[in-house]
C-alpha cells in the first residue's frame, strides 16, 4: 500500500487588521503558509490596506510528515523590514526569503495533482491595549484538518512566541542502576541518554543543537548539557548522563529499587532543545519534554521517541478579541493506496460511465450528484478518464445530456455543472503548455514595458494623459487577442476534440441560432481558459512572481476585453457596467475582429482536421532561483555556493547569474542521467538534489520541501526517456576522495543506491490511476448517506408516478431502475474497500508501539485510533 498527502490553499481577504503605529495607520501586509516552521507559500504584499484582499489558490503535494498547518500574517514597514503582526518578547525567528521578487519560489509549473488540501481565508484583528502588535498567525494540528474539512471556519489569532514555535522529536533512554559508592554503601543512579533528535526547526537559516537534560523535584534542580551540533537539524547525540537518585541514607534493603513513592511522584526528567545564536537575545528555544520519573516503577529502564513541546512561559494570555481572527476553509486528503486489484471493480464501474443510457444513471454522474460541490467530483474523475484514455467520450456525454435540459441557448454552459467541471480540470491539465506558449511572451512584454494602461478618469495619476493610456492598452490588448486567435494549430488534441463534441450538440439543440455552435466553445477558451490566465498570470506560472498594482489593473482591463471580444455577444458595449469600458470598447467594433475569433472558435473544435504543427521553439517548464554548489570543471578553486536563476525548457536545463542573463551552464536533457535527493549530511543543508550527467553531478540547494519535489519530479518526468538513465546513484556527495555513502575512492564508481522508479514521460499527464480510484472512493464513502436517499429517491419514482417529491428534488434521475441498479454496484464497491482499509489500520497500529520513532509519544493520531479501539471493544463486550 502506498501512502501519500496532498494539499493547497486559497486565501481570501483580510479585515480591520490592526493600525501601523505611524501617519498613514495604513500596512503592507501578506500570508504565508507553513508546515511546521517551513514556509512553502507566501501570497503577494497587498500595500497600503487593514483589509487587504488576496484571491490566490495554493495547491500542493505534502513531500514530508508534519505536525501543524500554519498560517502567519506579516507587515512589512516603511524600512521594507518583515515582521509578524503579533510578535512578542523580542522573539525574532525570521522567514527565510523565497525569491528576489518577494514571492514563493513556485515559479514553474505545478506538479498536476489534485488539491487536496485547498485552503481560503480572511482575517481581522485588532491592537491590543498595551500597543502591542496583535496576532501573527492560526496553527492546526494534522489531527484536527478533518474536523474543518471543506468549511469555512473562523480561528481566533494566536501571538507568535519562542515558546509556542516548536517541531521535531527526541530519542531517549532511562535507566536506573544500583551503584557502590567508595565507601562500601548501595545507592541509586539514573542514567539518561539523549540518543538524537529529528526534524528540528531552522531558525534565521541555521540549526546548531544542544540538549540540557534536568532532573528536577520540589527540592532540587541538576541540570547538564550536550555539545552543540553544528548545521544539522537531525543531531546524533548519543551522550548519556547520570543523576543521583536515592541517597545512600534512604537506602533499604530489598529486592528492587523500591525507593519512597513520594519521591518518584515529585521527579522528572526535562529536556529543553535550543538552538546556539550568535545573536545578543540569546539561544532560542526548540521544545521540550518531562518524563516523570514513575515511568521505571515496571522496569528498570524505558526507551521512547517523543514529540516536542511547547513550554508554558507563565504569561498571561490576551483576550481572543485582542488579536483578532483568520477565516479559513480547509480541504486536506491523506492517502492509502492498495494494489490496482482491490479497484478493479470500482473503476470498471466508473470507466464505463460514457456508455451508459442515460448518463445521469453511470457512477461518475452519480458521484457529481452526490458531493456537495462539483469540482470535488470532476478532479479526480478528469484525471482517471485522462488516464485511461476515456476522457472525450465522458465528457460528451455529460454535455450532451446538459445542452439537452438548457432551454435558453443564451444560458448555455453558463452554471457550475459536473460537464463545466470537468471541461475547466480537462483544459488546466491538458491545456497548461498551450497556454504558455500562446500567452507567456505578451505578458512578459506587458509586464517589462510597464505601460501606464488607466482609462477610467476617476483613477488616473498626476501627469497621465487618457489619449495615451488607451492607446497603450489598445497596442496591448491587439497584442494578446492575436497570440490568442492564431495559436489555434497548438490547441491540443483532446481539448480540440471536446470543443467538437460541444459545438455539434449545441447546434443539434438549437438549430435556429447560428451563433450557438461558437459561444458553446467560447465560454470555456475564452471565459474560463484564457481570460483568468490574463488577470492572474501568476496562479498560472505565466510570471515568477505577483504583478505590481499597476500592471495587476493593466491585465485586468486586458482580461475584461479579451473576454468580451471573444464572447461574440451582438451588444457588446452594454455588456460593460463601467461606461469608459464602453467607450474604450468602440476600438474593437469592426468585423475583422468576430471574424477573427470564429475562424479561430472553427479551427479549434474540428476534429482531426489537421496533424498539430510541430513546436520547434523550446517551451517553459520551470524557472526560478536556486543555491548551486560548484561542479568542480575547474582543477583548482573553491567548490562554493552560489544562488543562480535556474530555467527548465523541454530542450534543456540551465543556470544563469540573474533573470534574463546568458546562461552560465546549460544541460542538454538527453544528458541527464538521473534527478535524485541528496542526503542532508553531505553539505549539512536541506533540501538538496542532485542533477546528474555523464562526467559530474550537479548539487542544488531548494528553497523548501515543496519546491524541491517540484524540481525534482519535473527534471525527472522530461528526462525520462533518456536510454542512458542510470539504474543505481550515490546517495551523497563525493568529497574528501571518496563517496560519503559507500566510502568507494573513484569518482567514477557505480551507484550504490537504486534509482527512484521513474515517471510517466507525458508531463502533463502525471497520473496515477489507482490513486484517483482511491479518491473517488473517500468521496463515495464520506457521502454514503446521500448515496441511501438517491436509492430512496429512485425508489419512490419508480412506484409513485406524479410530482417529485422535494426531498428528492436535488437529484437528476432520468431512469430510476438504472440508477438504483448502479448505485447498489457502486455501495457494494465502496463497502468492499471499506473493509480493507479498516483491516490496514489494524493491522498497522498492532505492529507499531505508541513511543516508537512512526507514534512518538504526543502523537494525536495514534491516541485516537487507541481510544476508538477501546470504545468499541468496550460497546461489544
Amino acid at each position: 500500500m502506498a501512502e501519500g498527502t496532498a494539499g493547497g490553499k486559497n486565501s481570501g481577504e483580510a479585515k480591520n487588521l490592526p493600525s501601523y503605529p505611524g501617519p498613514s495607520k495604513m500596512r503592507d501586509c501578506y500570508c504565508t503558509v507553513n508546515l511546521d516552521q517551513e514556509e512553502v507559500f507566501r501570497t503577494k504584499i497587498v500595500e497600503k490596506s487593514l483589509c487587504p484582499f488576496y484571491g490566490e489558490d495554493f495547491y500542493c503535494e505534502i513531500p514530508r510528515s508534519f505536525r501543524h498547518l500554519s498560517f502567519y500574517i506579516f507587515d512589512r514597514d516603511v524600512f521594507r523590514r518583515d515582521s509578524i503582526i503579533g510578535e512578542r518578547g523580542g522573539f525574532t525567528r525570521a522567514t527565510e526569503p523565497l525569491s528576489e521578487e518577494g514571492r514563493s519560489p513556485h515559479s514553474g509549473p505545478l506538479k498536476s495533482r489534485p488539491p487536496a488540501q485547498t485552503c481560503w481565508w480572511e482575517a481581522r484583528g485588532t491592537v491590543n491595549k498595551k500597543g502591542q502588535r496583535s496576532q501573527g498567525k492560526v496553527a492546526i494540528q494534522k489531527e484536527d484538518l478533518q474536523k474543518y474539512h471543506n468549511r469555512d471556519t473562523w480561528f481566533q489569532l494566536q501571538h507568535v512566541d519562542a515558546d509556542s514555535e516548536v517541531q521535531g522529536k527526541v530519542h531517549l533512554e532511562l535507566r536506573l542502576s544500583e551503584v557502590i559508592t567508595d565507601t562500601g554503601v548501595v545507592c541509586h543512579k539514573l542514567a539518561t541518554r539523549i540518543v538524537e533528535c529529528q526534524g528540528l526547526p531552522i531558525v534565521n537559516g541555521q540549526c546548531d543543537p544542544y540538549a540540557t537534560v534536568t532532573l528536577a523535584g520540589p527540592f532540587r534542580s541538576e541540570a547538564k548539557k550536550t555539545k552543540v551540533k553544528r548545521k544539522t537539524n537531525n543531531p546524533q547525540f548519543d551522550e548519556v548522563f547520570y543523576f543521583e537518585v536515592t541517597r545512600p541514607c534512604s537506602y533499604s534493603k530489598k529486592s528492587h529499587f523500591d525507593f519512597e513513592e513520594e519521591d518518584v511522584d515529585k521527579l522528572e526528567i526535562r529536556v529543553d532543545l535550543w538552538n546556539a545564536s550568535n545573536l545578543k537575545f540569546g539561544d532560542e528555544f526548540l521544545g521540550e519534554l518531562r518524563i516523570p520519573l514513575k515511568v521505571l516503577r515496571q522496569s528498570s529502564s524505558y526507551e521512547a521517541w517523543y514529540f516536542l513541546q511547547p513550554r508554558d512561559n507563565g504569561s498571561k494570555s490576551l483576550k481572543p478579541d485582542d488579536l483578532g481572527s483568520l477565516r479559513l476553509n480547509v480541504v486536506y486528503t491523506e492517502d492509502h493506496v492498495f494494489s490496482s486489484d482491490y479497484y478493479r471493480p470500482l473503476r470498471d464501474l466508473l470507466l464505463k460511465s460514457a456508455d451508459v443510457e442515460p448518463v445521469s444513471a453511470s457512477a461518475a454522474h452519480i458521484l457529481g450528484e452526490v458531493c456537495r460541490e462539483k469540482q470535488e467530483a470532476a478532479v479526480p474523475l478528469v484525471r482517471l478518464f485522462l488516464h485511461y484514455g476515456r476522457v472525450v467520450p465522458f465528457i460528451s456525454a455529460i454535455a450532451g445530456a446538459e445542452v439537452t435540459r438548457t432551454q435558453d441557448p443564451n444560458t448555455i454552459f453558463r452554471g457550475n455543472s459536473l460537464a463545466s467541471k470537468c471541461i475547466d480540470e480537462t483544459m488546466k491539465l491538458a491545456g497548461m503548455h498551450y497556454l504558455h506558449v500562446t500567452l507567456k511572451p505578451a505578458i512578459e512584454e506587458i509586464c517589462q514595458s510597464h505601460k501606464p494602461c488607466e482609462i477610467d478618469p476617476v483613477k488616473l495619476k498626476d501627469g497621465e494623459n487618457l489619449e495615451n493610456n488607451m492607446e497603450n492598452l489598445r497596442q496591448y490588448v491587439d497584442r494578446v487577442f492575436h497570440a490568442i486567435t492564431e495559436s489555434g494549430v497548438s490547441c491540443p488534441t483532446v481539448m480540440c476534440d471536446i470543443f467538437f463534441s460541444l459545438r455539434e450538440a449545441a447546434a443539434k439543440r438549437f438549430q435556429d441560432d447560428p451563433d450557438v455552435r461558437y459561444t458553446a466553445v467560447s465560454s470555456f477558451i475564452f471565459l474560463r481558459f484564457f481570460a483568468p490566465a490574463i488577470l492572474s498570470p501568476n496562479l498560472f506560472q505565466l510570471t515568477p512572481h505577483h504583478t505590481d498594482p499597476q500592471t495587476s489593473r493593466t491585465l485586468t482591463l486586458i482580461s475584461k476585453t479579451v473576454q468580451t471580444l471573444g464572447s461574440l455577444s451582438k451588444s457588446k458595449s452594454a455588456s460593460f457596467k463601467e461606461s469608459y469600458m464602453a467607450t474604450f470598447y468602440e476600438f474593437f467594433n469592426e468585423q475583422k475582429y468576430a471574424d477573427a475569433v470564429k475562424n479561430f472558435l472553427d479551427l479549434i473544435s474540428s476534429s482531426g482536421r489537421r496533424d498539430p504543427k510541430s513546436v520547434e521553439q523550446p517551451i517553459l517548464l520551470k524557472e526560478g532561483f536556486m543555491i548551486k554548489r560548484a561542479q568542480g570543471r575547474k582543477r583548482f578553486g573553491m567548490k562554493n555556493f552560489k544562488k543562480r536563476w535556474f530555467r527548465l525548457t523541454n530542450h534543456e536545463f540551465t543556470y544563469h547569474k540573474s533573470k534574463g542573463d546568458q546562461p552560465l551552464y546549460s544541460i542538454s536533457i538527453e544528458n541527464i542521467l538521473a534527478v535524485e535527493k541528496l542526503e542532508e549530511e553531505s553539505f549539512k543543508m536541506k533540501n538538496m538534489f542532485q542533477v546528474i550527467q555523464p562526467e559530474r553531478a550537479l548539487y542544488i540547494q531548494a528553497n523548501n520541501c515543496v519546491e524541491a519535489k517540484d524540481w525534482i519530479d519535473i527534471l525527472t518526468k522530461v528526462s525520462q526517456c533518456n536510454q542512458k538513465r542510470l539504474t543505481v546513484y550515490h546517495p551523497s556527495a563525493y568529497l574528501g576522495g571518496h563517496w560519503l555513502c559507500c566510502r568507494a575512492s573513484s569518482d567514477s564508481a557505480p551507484g550504490c543506491s537504486p534509482c527512484t522508479s521513474g515517471l510517466p514521460a507525458n508531463i502533463q499527464l502525471d497520473i496515477d490511476g489507482d490513486r484517483e480510484t482511491e479518491r473517488i472512493y473517500s468521496l463515495f464513502n464520506s457521502y454514503m448517506s446521500k448515496l441511501e436517499k438517491m436509492q430512496e429517491a429512485c425508489g419512490s419514482k419508480s412506484v409513485y408516478d406524479g410530482p417529485e417529491q422535494e426531498e428528492y428534488s436535488t437529484f437528476v434521475i432520468d431512469d430510476p431502475q438504472e440508477t438504483y441498479k448502479t448505485l447498489k454496484q457502486v455501495i457494494a464497491g465502496v463497502g468492499a474497500l471499506e473493509q480493507e482499509h479498516a483491516q490496514y489500520k489494524r493491522d498497522k497500529f498492532k505492529k507499531t508501539r505508541y513511543g516508537s520513532q512512526e507514534h512518538p509519544i504526543g502523537d494525536k493520531s495514534f491516541q485516537n485510533y487507541i481510544r476508538q479501539q477501546s470504545e468499541t471493544s468496550t460497546h461489544s463486550i
